[in-house]
């Protein structure tokens, strides 16, 4: 500060920093006269993806074929550095199959390796855990071709990753949200459920493998309650605040501002949202019984399902006849 105030004015002299953490700087560094332009370079949209990914396969030669628009439409939330990676995967998914150019399978694989890990091909699950995955993952694909509002089904996969995942049921977005819709959270907790609701109703018991749905879904409900004023029972309000010590970067508590009654109100609606979530996957998966038998056979035979080959399968023409009946007989969120 001694320094910054010290330069003279007139010589046309510019001080720039950057860091990632505001909220922890001092408020001495930000008034007028130091740091007073703050200039947020956010997470590039889709439109800053492609271009960002077009700089980089400058470096690597591209099939004729290959869409770099589909590939940022499956990277939503990755910085630059995250997409330069991903070419550079890409590349060396094309030389370890000897190719000469870069092709759009290896840039999918390059997504994936960087999403959901390595393939552990090794990894040799009992036929009866292999069935009880590919039973989970069809749930949440058909679940999230039967409601409304759910991002488009990409691709579905029972190969065991790095990370942990025995599958991934994988969406790709039409395009970068900024705002999401009540309908549309309640619609994103079906399919969250679907998996489980499928091992219900197939393998007649539920497993762990719900842990990180279950998470995601709780997460969710609870945000609807208390941060987005989306319970009938509470109103269009939120609830406790971020707490911490500003100076330390200690700012992930939160501060109750309410009490336990409320508290108690709090977990029955979450309760309540998960617990109407959950009963209307199980009545989807059961409805459309049949095809989730056909994904999940699919998926035991091929391990791996792509959006043509499972809309081929459930017939989606049919799925949407289905799904408008379903949006009608529903009373709304």
């Amino acid at each position: 500060l001694v320094e910054m105030d010290g330069f003279d004015s007139g010589k046309g002299l510019i001080i720039m920093a950057a860091t990632n953490r505001p909220e922890v700087l001092d408020r001495a560094l930000l008034r007028a006269g130091r740091f007073d332009r703050q200039v947020v370079v956010d997470r590039p949209d889709l439109r800053g993806r492609e271009a960002i990914l077009r700089v980089h396969a400058q470096r690597v030669k591209l099939a004729e074929h290959a869409d770099l628009r589909k590939v940022a439409q499956r990277t939503p939330g990755m910085v630059g550095a995250d997409l330069a990676n991903v070419v550079n995967e890409a590349a060396l998914a094309s030389v370890r199959r000897g190719a000469t150019s870069v092709e759009p399978t290896d840039f999918e694989e390059a997504v994936d390796r960087l999403q959901l890990g390595l393939k552990k091909e090794g990894r040799v699950m009992s036929p009866e855990e292999k069935r009880r995955v590919a039973y989970h993952e069809a749930g949440h694909a058909l679940v999230a071709l039967s409601v409304e509002n759910a991002d488009p089904v990409h691709r579905v996969t029972i190969i065991p990753r790095s990370v942990g995942a025995l599958g991934a049921t994988l969406q790709l977005p039409t395009d970068d949200r900024y705002l999401v819709t009540r309908c549309e959270l309640v619609d994103r907790l079906c399919v969250m459920m679907g998996g489980r609701a499928a091992e219900d109703l197939c393998c007649r018991d539920v497993s762990t493998g719900a842990q990180d749905d279950l998470e995601r879904a709780t997460e969710i409900a609870r945000h609807m309650v208390m941060r987005f004023g989306m319970s009938d029972r509470l109103g269009p309000q939120t609830f406790g605040r971020t707490g911490g010590l500003r100076y330390l970067g200690l700012m992930d508590g939160e501060e109750r501002n309410y009490g336990e009654e409320t508290a108690r109100t709090i977990d029955a609606e979450v309760k309540s949202i998960l617990g109407a979530a959950w009963d209307r996957a199980r009545k989807l998966v059961a409805d459309r019984r049949d095809e989730l038998e056909d994904l999940a056979a699919a998926l035991l035979d091929k391990e791996t399902l792509e959006r043509n080959e499972i809309e081929l399968l459930v017939g989606i023409e049919g799925i949407r006849k289905k799904r408008t009946s379903e949006t009608a007989s529903r009373p709304a969120a």
